[in-house]
């Protein structure tokens, strides 16, 4: 098998299935699906409604890097790519990403949701489209969605990268320490993540 994706939800079970929904429409369909609920219980519906998928719900959160490692330990498959359940694909993604042959495949990033225009003005050097999205270009830099090769991953792992804004970048980490290791590395320079930047759930009563 060629390639997973790994739907990773917390605390979005009511965003859960554009993301599913995204991937179930490829025009080159994953070879496997894996969704994981981290430990928060809100994405029980997705058994019934997509069966053809394989889900893991966690008895307890593992936190940030934890969750990473653990989803990365169950991926057989050549390569994978993990899509946070708030997001979602162009419906050719993995069409064009399959044909890509290196160890790291990037791609651009389309910022959408409530919040874009104040996210992508203080943190990032997106620019604003006619559409009110924003095109953020990856090229030469790193991002949470992209393409891994899984054996190279593994030798690697997650593990801890603080940015200048004071966040945890696991990916960031593991994209260091694989181009360290002689990884190679291509670009897509064509936008094929929907990045929802939105309010944060803070809802106590999941």
């Amino acid at each position: 098998m060629c390639i997973t994706v790994i739907v990773l939800s917390y605390r979005y079970g009511h965003l859960v299935s554009q993301a599913i929904e995204s991937v179930l429409s490829q025009t080159r369909q994953p070879d496997k699906i894996l969704v994981i609920d981290d430990g928060v219980g809100d994405c029980r519906h997705v058994p019934k409604l997509y069966p053809e998928v394989e889900f893991h719900e966690r008895q307890k959160n593992l936190g940030q890097l934890k969750s990473f490692q653990d989803t990365l330990s169950r991926v057989e498959t050549k390569r994978y790519m993990i899509l946070g359940a708030d997001n979602w694909l162009s419906l050719d993604a993995l069409e064009r990403l399959e044909k890509e042959e290196a160890d790291i495949v990037s791609y651009d990033i389309i910022v959408v949701g409530a919040q874009r225009n104040e996210w992508c003005t203080n943190y990032t050097d997106a620019r604003k489209q006619e559409d009110g999205t924003f095109y953020w270009s990856r090229e030469g830099e790193h991002h949470g969605s992209m393409l891994i090769n899984t054996a190279l991953a593994k030798k690697v792992g997650y593990g801890v990268y603080i940015s200048k804004l004071g966040l945890l970048c696991e990916d960031r980490f593991l994209y260091d320490g694989m181009r360290q290791k002689g990884a190679s590395y291509s670009h897509i320079p064509f936008g094929l993540l929907f990045y929802r930047r939105h309010k944060e759930n803070f809802n106590s009563t999941i």
